[in-house]
């Protein structure tokens, strides 16, 4: 736990020698003191680098209440003395973090858009913004809508090797084509494509949308599957059927011909490095007087190490990260999805045979990973604590590379693009006690909370609620092992997509049960589209207990008969509201035990009349969070 007299509300206002202060109103030529404190995070990370080297107790650096509008990403740099040394860490904090005191302090990378003026069409607004390039726009606080049009392309469609022909002419008349953005929702079913128009052409008959390249010619290649019988992938498509996701764009977005519905906006890119912002204000509401903001940075912290020299014992805790975004789907290659947080962008395509012959899917053999706006490669002992993520253009939170004993803990991660926290390596990271909604609002496949090949990770006793699509992914592989999903409240998942679960996992999750996956205590209802598993072990699934979970509202409760097959996976005492298929005679390589099946209505009363049951109900969710988790402790 942290000593420091600064989380006393009786020492707030004095100074300690261990003590360093921001404020918007500082200088950065000042001390860093309470009284003549800097004005901007570099300066305070200048004087920590001047002290790392001889702590002989945590360096605390207050901000107080404000915004911080960085320049460039806030980067922690092991090799130029970021780290904590001799047993302490290096904390930047909210002022009063603790204490009823706190005080609210806004790491932003956007830009206030100034300026505006009326005379749009539908009474929009515009906004002279230079070279700015963006996919976000927040207005008092609140995520603007792109202008966006449905279905994406009007009249009889026709999809062609560069594009789509419709019969209407309508298109021809959309402003600033190249701008505009096609959306393929379901292009598989767990995911969501972006791919950008190059040209638009026709006549008074027909018109040819030609997409850009290579992003048309990569999607056409990846999302290629066939589905036989019961393999497809939806109970209405289950029949013989190629799959054709990309058969007609659902929606079309950013044109200001689109400025249709108050409270949306569009970039003008027609004019290079002269770019407009349009926004219809929502009734009531004067762009002139409001607080808008752009994303400009596409990371706000950036914390990097080696495996030899990892950036170590940092705590960022009780602030805010808000406004920062990405662009690459803007580009050539556009946004070509494929699984959780990966993307294809180039390289070989492997296809896949399923279920021996009666199914195939086409993958990328190195995808990419949708980046995160906080993220750490080579990090031990960074601890993110009560902390708010929001309002960002990519993934909240990321760890990647070699690293161990990281926490995120009691955090609150709201309205972000993409996931709310990654974990794509290392070692016995810890996140809990954190609330986690409305993610994946742009990247509709991306996880509320995903772990791909990591080792002793815990997720315990958090809520997560309002995603498009799972809840918490757990991708297997060689290094995985003894991974802990623990107490969590999970609601609300699956709103866009299919074929996933409020808790997903696929692939070898250890070498055995002692050193798998452990999946206890969890309780998950509202899975809402059809096709999903409440929870779903899938695609080879092995080494994974699944006990003493609750499972409500899904479209089926657990999947027992996979490909490639399920591997020493065990159903013990869950509870929930459907008899799942096969459950009589379950394939060789599960194992059910002690489950129990409530009825649909009143089972929340029937499960908390259970003792099992009810101490389920009662366990699982956020509960408490510490103010101060120390990192590699269990918390």
């Amino acid at each position: 736990m942290l000593d420091s007299q600064s989380d006393q509300p009786d020492q707030l206002h004095s100074d300690q020698p261990n003590q360093l202060y921001v404020a918007p109103w500082g200088r950065d030529s000042w001390p860093g003191t309470l009284d003549r404190p800097f004005a901007t995070l570099p300066a305070a990370q200048r004087a920590v680098r001047a002290r790392t080297a001889s702590l002989r107790s945590d360096l605390v650096v207050s901000l107080r209440a404000g915004t911080y509008f960085l320049d460039a990403p806030f980067t922690l740099d092991a090799s130029s003395g970021d780290s904590g040394e001799n047993g302490h860490r290096v904390v930047y904090q909210a002022h009063g973090y603790g204490t009823p005191r706190q005080e609210t302090a806004v790491v932003s990378g956007g830009r206030v858009i100034t300026g505006w003026r009326p005379g749009g069409a539908n009474g929009a607004w515009r906004a002279d913004v230079g070279s700015l390039e963006t996919r976000q726009l927040y207005v008092n606080g609140r995520r603007a809508a792109r202008a966006s049009l449905s279905p994406g392309i009007p009249g009889s469609v026709t999809k062609t090797e560069t594009g789509y022909v419709t019969d209407s002419p309508a298109p021809q008349s959309w402003q600033d084509p190249t701008s505009i953005e096609f959306v393929f929702p379901w292009v598989y079913p767990w995911s969501e494509a972006r791919c950008r128009v190059a040209e638009i052409t026709g006549d008074a008959h027909s018109t040819t949308i030609t997409l850009v390249q290579p992003a048309f010619n990569r999607a056409r290649e990846l999302y290629t599957a066939t589905w036989v019988g019961d393999h497809a992938a939806s109970p209405e498509c289950r029949r013989d059927t190629r799959w054709d996701g990309l058969a007609r764009p659902s929606s079309a977005e950013n044109s200001v011909s689109f400025l249709t519905e108050p409270g949306t906006f569009a970039l003008d890119r027609r004019t290079p490095g002269r770019h407009v912002l349009h926004y219809l204000p929502l009734p009531g509401e004067y762009p002139a007087e409001a607080e808008i903001i752009a994303p400009v940075l596409e990371k706000l912290v950036l914390g990097r190490g080696t495996e030899a020299n990892p950036l170590h014992d940092v705590t960022l805790r009780g602030l805010a990260f808000s406004h920062a975004g990405w662009t690459e789907p803007d580009g050539p290659h556009g946004f070509l999805h494929f699984f959780a947080n990966t993307y294809y962008g180039g390289g070989e395509l492997q296809k896949v045979e399923l279920a021996e012959g009666k199914a195939h899917l086409t993958i990328p053999a190195e995808p990419r990973l949708l980046p995160a706006n906080v993220e750490f490669t080579a990090a031990v002992r960074v601890a993110l604590q009560g902390n708010t993520f929001t309002r960002l253009g990519a993934g909240a939170i990321g760890f990647t590379g070699p690293g161990h004993d990281n926490a995120v803990v009691g955090n609150q991660i709201e309205d972000v693009s993409g996931s709310a926290v990654t974990v794509t390596s290392g070692t016995g990271t810890q996140i809990r006690h954190n609330l986690i909604h409305h993610i994946g609002r742009e990247y509709h496949g991306s996880p509320a909370l995903w772990v791909m090949d990591a080792r002793e990770v815990t997720v315990a006793h958090n809520e997560i609620h309002d995603v498009p699509y799972s809840g918490i992914v757990v991708t297997g592989g060689n290094q995985a092992a003894r991974v802990q999903i623990i107490e969590n409240l999970i609601h609300h998942t699956m709103t866009v997509l299919a074929d996933g679960g409020g808790i997903y996992l696929n692939g070898r999750q250890g070498t055995s049960y002692a050193d798998g996956t452990l999946v206890r205590g969890n309780v998950i209802r509202d899975t809402i589209t059809p096709y999903n598993f409440g929870l779903y072990t899938d695609y080879g699934a092995a080494w994974v207990t699944v006990q003493g979970n609750v499972v409500h509202r899904s479209d089926t409760p657990i999947v027992l008969r996979v490909t490639p097959p399920l591997e020493n996976v065990a159903f013990l005492d869950n509870f929930w509201d459907d008899h799942p298929s096969e459950a009589d005679t379950p394939p060789s390589g599960v194992t059910l035990a002690g489950n129990r099946v409530l009825p649909k209505d009143g089972f929340e009363e029937a499960l908390a009349a259970d003792p099992a049951g009810s101490a389920i109900l009662a366990s699982a969710g956020r509960g408490t969070p510490p103010v101060d988790p120390s990192p590699g402790q269990a918390v």
